[in-house]
């Protein structure tokens, strides 16, 4: 991957008419690579993934479940990086 970012973030901020009580565990935002063209890169910013820390360690209860939900999280955000929707990922097992 190029061009991409990976932060931890405390906690998801809802944007404007989202529910406040709005959790995320990851978030992907930028241009998935089945949608870039050939002018895509001339001076993109890079796309960012987010990986909320709050909210992952509330949904766990245990160091193993955590370690298990980040993976889930991480490769779920990344595959959105090259296209692949929600969907897809469900019926792949990374829902």
């Amino acid at each position: 991957m190029t061009n991409v970012v990976i932060f931890v973030v405390e906690e998801y901020e809802p944007h404007p008419g989202e529910p406040s009580d709005t959790e995320l565990l990851g978030l992907y935002e930028g241009t998935p690579l089945t949608e870039r063209d050939s002018w895509w890169d001339a001076g993109s910013l890079p796309d960012r993934i987010s990986i909320f820390r709050g909210p992952l360690m509330r949904l766990c209860d245990s160091r193993e479940e955590l370690v298990e939900e980040i993976l889930v999280t991480v490769v779920h955000e990344i595959a959105h990086h090259f296209g692949i929707d929600d969907d897809r990922l469900h019926q792949l097992g990374w829902g």
